[in-house]
């Protein structure tokens, strides 16, 4: 409807322009009518139709331009005051500077225009904002393993050191390498799936297949903390994208092995629910704040920054989690007390 009111006011405002220049011309018209009609009469002078014509003709010209030039010079710096701000905040995004926003009130289309500059500076501010907490983020998170295997290179060339003083160097040297191997792949996996909107690799398949194949892949790791998994996997299909959906398995119970103490327990459960395929991972690990459940799936954020070397990651596995899980359509919801334990709980819409 506003719309329509929009263009139906648009229309209106070009006729009353087409009506006034015409109105305008008319007037030079008569205008020049009375001035040659003067002048013939002043000086006497009696000249063929044509003559008449054609210099009635050009002299109505002049008197339109006259005017028009007359109008514009009066007019044309009210509205270079007026939209001289927009040139001013164009170029300043232009150049980098995205803290702009205008307070001016026009009318109609000049209003929404400036609505639409200050949404997109506000838009880009945000992504510059982004932008330079993910380079901070990234360049604190590869200089921590850089600096220990700097400081642990160093000391091997330390002569006096123990055989095994050495061996122990060596294994920090080799952690904190894989570490960083580690960071670069997951950045490389989240750039790709930013890229990525619908062409994901869907096929029909057994997900509770698939989720037993990965819990007996991490076996080493569970088994090595006696932790006790619980299984509950209904026979379902699903039509998604296999590889991505096992990344998000594997981050998933790799994470809940990581902070479950030993002795504590894991269940994984595959169930329909209403038309919903539903996936829970629920772990009696120590559990995440209230105020953090909101921030886990961010880039980069760590629930716990305290939390031992042995434990740390790089804090992009549920980044990449939530990503895949959006691409599916599909949602993925945490409850968690710290203490107690955490669930996550995967939701797809079932497909026929």
């Amino acid at each position: 409807m506003k719309k329509r009111r929009q263009e139906h006011s648009h229309a209106l405002l070009k006729l009353v322009g087409v009506v006034g220049i015409c109105a305008v011309f008319a007037l030079c018209g008569l205008g020049a009518y009375g001035i040659t009609t003067l002048f013939y009469g002043y000086m006497g002078y009696h000249p063929n139709d044509f003559v008449k014509v054609l210099v009635h003709s050009v002299l109505n010209c002049m008197l339109f331009i006259g005017v028009g030039m007359i109008i514009s010079f009066f007019t044309m710096p009210r509205h270079r005051g007026r939209f001289q701000p927009l040139i001013d905040a164009l170029r300043r995004i232009a150049m980098g500077d995205f803290r702009v926003n205008l307070d001016i009130k026009l009318a109609n289309e000049w209003g929404e225009l400036v609505d639409g500059i200050n949404h997109v500076a506000e838009q880009l501010n945000e992504m510059e904002k982004l932008r330079q907490e993910f380079i901070s983020n990234v360049s604190h998170e590869i200089q921590s393993p850089l600096t220990s295997i700097s400081g642990f290179a160093r000391a091997l060339h330390n002569e006096r050191l123990s055989s095994e003083e050495r061996h122990r160097y060596l294994e920090i040297i080799e952690s904190e390498s894989k570490r960083l191997s580690k960071i670069s792949d997951n950045l490389l996996k989240l750039t790709a799936l930013e890229g990525i909107q619908h062409d994901l690799e869907r096929k029909r398949y057994r997900l509770d297949t698939q989720l037993r194949a990965i819990i007996l892949a991490c076996e080493p790791q569970w088994m090595g903390k006696e932790i006790e998994m619980d299984i509950d996997l209904e026979k379902v299909e699903i039509v998604a994208d296999e590889d991505m959906l096992s990344q998000v398995w594997t981050n998933l119970l790799g994470n809940s092995i990581k902070f479950t103490k030993a002795g504590g327990k894991i269940s994984v459960k595959l169930e329909r629910v209403n038309g919903e395929l539903l996936v829970k991972i629920i772990d009696t690990g120590i559990g995440i704040s209230k105020e953090n459940q909101e921030r886990i799936f961010e880039r980069f954020f760590k629930a716990d920054p305290s939390r031992n070397r042995a434990n740390s990651g790089s804090g992009l596995g549920l980044a990449i989690v939530k990503k895949i899980i959006d691409l599916h359509h599909a949602t993925i919801a945490v409850e968690s007390e710290v203490g107690t334990g955490t669930t996550f709980t995967i939701t797809f819409v079932q497909t026929a």
